[in-house]
């Protein structure tokens, strides 16, 4: 049954939790296979193979809160989906950790004077945006770190309700020189000056930024771009390591000479040429070790 108009929930929680319950009711329940996963959870995991109801899902987690493994692997496909599949699967990735969330509300209230719904909708806002982008489905405990930007979200809003904003310093009064040094405070231009000099390929400048510097969830841009997302993030350590090398030696600060500019735009083109080898490689096999460093 579909909440109407007249009766949706005021709290954004109760509204997540209504609308969890249209995904999940009869004809066509949202519902996670787990038979891909077979493999990454193991023989010993407790968690049941097959098609799993979701509210079914989050009743086994709850009960099982040991089974680290078993919730990595159930957390990264439902991360992995509320990024790639839409709206339904991140509203799934929300109920599932209801109960986590309605803790920290009830915990977050105790002794503030503000309106629980505010409160609400900021734990909610924190675990979206770690959904969204900023948890790193590489490293472990994707559930814990998506828990954790909740709990902080709303604990900030705690902190700053009713705080008097701080004195800053008159700067007129500021001795000293005010003209920054480069590169500014502002890795973007270094990235750019990185793609004039060909240590970054220009291809790679806008996905580079939007992990590096904005944070953003690999797997959405992986999918734009047409790529894995391990071949996508080995690509963005390497360009973190040749960044990292041009920075010691000065060229995104300083002048660089010719012959270093030779050499770059030489690097520049041999990758060129494995990339375009690698769109073959399907087709060759034996062509996976040499194109592996690219």
């Amino acid at each position: 049954m579909t909440a109407s108009a007249t009766d949706w929930p005021d709290s954004l929680l109760d509204a997540v939790d209504t609308a969890f319950a249209d995904l999940t009711c009869d004809p066509d329940p949202l519902s996670l296979d787990l038979d891909p996963l077979a493999d990454q959870l193991g023989d010993d995991s407790g968690l049941p193979g097959g098609v799993i109801a979701l509210p079914a899902l989050r009743q086994w987690l709850l009960e099982h809160p040991r089974a680290y493994t078993a919730r990595d692997v159930v957390w990264r496909e439902l991360v992995r989906r509320a990024r790639l599949d839409g709206p339904a699967w991140v509203i799934a990735a929300v109920a599932l950790a209801m109960p986590a969330l309605r803790r920290y509300a009830g915990r977050l209230h105790t002794g503030w004077a503000g309106d629980a719904h505010d409160l609400d909708a900021e734990i909610l806002t924190g675990f979206l945006g770690a959904l969204r982008d900023r948890v790193d489905l590489a490293r472990p405990a994707p559930y814990a770190a998506l828990c954790m930007a909740a709990w902080r979200s709303g604990h900030e809003l705690r902190l700053r309700d009713g705080a008097e904003a701080m004195p800053v310093d008159n700067l007129d009064h500021v001795t000293g020189p005010r003209t920054p040094k480069r590169p500014y405070g502002h890795p973007d231009l270094l990235v750019r000056r990185a793609v004039e000099l060909g240590i970054v390929d220009a291809c790679d400048e806008q996905p580079y930024i939007d992990v590096r510097l904005g944070h953003r969830a690999i797997e959405p841009i992986a999918a734009r771009l047409g790529l894995e997302v391990d071949t996508l993030r080995r690509r963005v350590e390497r360009i973190d390591v040749r960044i990292a090398d041009a920075l010691a030696a000065g060229m995104l600060t300083e002048a660089t000479s010719p012959r270093a500019r030779e050499d770059l735009a030489a690097a520049a083109e041999r990758r060129q040429h494995i990339r375009a080898a690698r769109g073959g490689s399907a087709r060759h096999p034996t062509a996976q070790v040499t194109l592996a460093a690219a």
